[in-house]
């Protein structure tokens, strides 16, 4: 009977301490927003021509790239090859915690009624900010 005692005991503790650390603290954790980023989505005539390059390396596949140019900062996401016309990228999100920047993105098909063509197009999106000295997450 003892050891079963112990026994519960032994599993019971650490749920309640858990429990109990948990509580009403509020803890601080890496992926808490700091702030929202300004930013400016690139056009591709606009993209400086070593990411242009990197970029047309990879296109067919998805990527995610940083590439940091003269105090700026370009955060591009691409989604591969997709059958038709008609998608694009989204910028969900892009903002600063404690120790990175983070960016979501969504790929958008084409929409209801669009006149798409059936042939292979490589979407992807391309943002520029100010130059951060931190790791680029992408969510």
């Amino acid at each position: 009977m003892k050891r079963l005692i112990v026994s519960c005991a032994a599993c019971v503790l650490p749920l309640f301490l858990a429990a109990a650390a948990s509580g009403c603290v509020t803890r601080h954790t890496e992926t808490d927003k700091l702030k929202d980023l300004e930013f400016t989505v690139i056009d591709r005539e606009d993209e400086p021509e070593e990411l242009s390059a990197m970029i047309e390396e990879e296109k067919e596949h998805p990527f995610q790239m940083i590439y940091a140019d003269q105090g700026e900062l370009y955060i591009a996401e691409g989604y591969g090859e997709q059958p038709t016309t008609g998608y694009s990228v989204a910028v969900k999100e892009l903002y600063e915690t404690e120790d990175a920047v983070r960016i979501r993105t969504n790929l958008l098909g084409p929409e209801k009624g669009e006149d798409i063509k059936e042939i292979a197009t490589f979407p992807y999106v391309v943002v520029q900010l100010e130059y951060i000295e931190k790791d680029v997450v992408f969510d």
